[in-house]
């Protein structure tokens, strides 16, 4: 019940565009259920809302090593992943 709760919470910051704040929700959750993946993909977004990329990679990582089909998680890797390659071109000038 308490779970359900934090993640409602959760998505509710999302809907909100307070990203910083769904998190804290979502690792709550982790805490009480490490096996939900909505719960790891939902963090991956607002990490990558955040520009948290390596964040993000971790937490799909995470969830394909327990669904290896999970399209969510394959999205926001990819995502991720294209934030790190960007983020590295930009260092390489400087």
């Amino acid at each position: 019940e308490k779970f359900k709760t934090l993640k409602n919470e959760g998505n509710d910051f999302v809907k909100k565009g307070k990203y910083e704040e769904a998190v804290k929700k979502y690792s709550e959750c982790m805490k009480l259920n490490t096996k939900e993946c909505a719960i790891y993909t939902n963090r991956a977004l607002c990490y990558l809302k955040l520009y948290k990329y390596e964040e993000a990679k971790q937490d799909c990582d995470h969830v394909l090593q327990i669904e290896d089909s999970n399209i969510k998680a394959f999205y926001r890797r990819a995502l991720a992943y294209k934030g790190l390659q960007v983020r590295k071109k930009t260092w390489q000038v400087f």
